[in-house]
């Protein structure tokens, strides 16, 4: 099977040390999920990909990273940023979930950047990037994807309408020597990487896509 490779992605030099605050106050041991999108917006949907992560991972946090604008969507269907942040802020519920502009306040706009900067800025913490399994359909076309998955752990959450692609999809094939059994996800956070692993639950066909448009319910970030 051939494989689309955007990258690698550039090693770009990112802000000066000490010239961003970033927000979050994390510690060197904590297991915290990286849960990236447009949120445009948030829905129970995406509360479902977080709340599954932090239960089935055993995470001390998840971060919701709201997109300034994902560089492969149109940016005239997006709304403000602001009103997007507190579109997450009502879906993620309890003091273990933080909202962050980090993307915007670091001037990034590709996720492999921004898991770069993460992780270069919080030595010791135990990253691991959150993505529904609508996304690992199309992960293969991002930017630095083969970049991402060996910089952190992974961790696909099942969604609605994509069960199939993304259990047969490109990224999944590529690594597929790298997958963890659903029952040992709560041993992914300290894994070298790549390691990732596929986790189900009761699933919540919310969409942003069918919010916006009022018409049908179909499995889109």
């Amino acid at each position: 099977m051939s494989f689309f490779h955007a990258g690698p992605a550039p090693k770009g030099a990112g802000p000066r040390s000490g010239a961003l605050r970033d927000g979050l106050i994390l510690a060197p041991g904590m297991k915290v999920g990286l849960f990236g999108g447009s949120f445009n917006p948030a829905h129970d949907g995406h509360a479902h990909v977080a709340e599954t992560a932090m239960r089935r991972l055993d995470l001390d946090r998840v971060v919701w990273l709201v997109s300034p604008q994902n560089p492969l969507k149109d940016a005239r269907h997006s709304a403000p940023l602001e009103d997007r942040m507190a579109s997450a802020r009502q879906h993620a519920r309890g003091p273990s979930m933080i909202v962050s502009d980090f993307e915007s306040r670091a001037g990034v706009a590709w996720t492999v950047d921004t898991l770069r900067l993460l992780v270069a800025r919080h030595p010791g913490v135990h990253f691991v990037w959150l993505m529904g399994s609508d996304n690992l359909a199309s992960f293969h076309r991002w930017r630095g994807w083969t970049d991402i998955m060996r910089l952190m752990p992974v961790a696909v959450i099942a969604r609605p309408g994509s069960l199939l692609d993304s259990r047969t999809a490109p990224a999944a094939a590529r690594f597929a020597g790298f997958r963890i059994p659903a029952q040992q996800a709560g041993l992914l956070p300290t894994l070298q990487a790549p390691a990732w692993t596929y986790l189900t639950a009761p699933l919540n066909p919310l969409s942003s896509t069918a919010i916006r448009t009022g018409a049908g319910v179909r499995a889109t970030s």
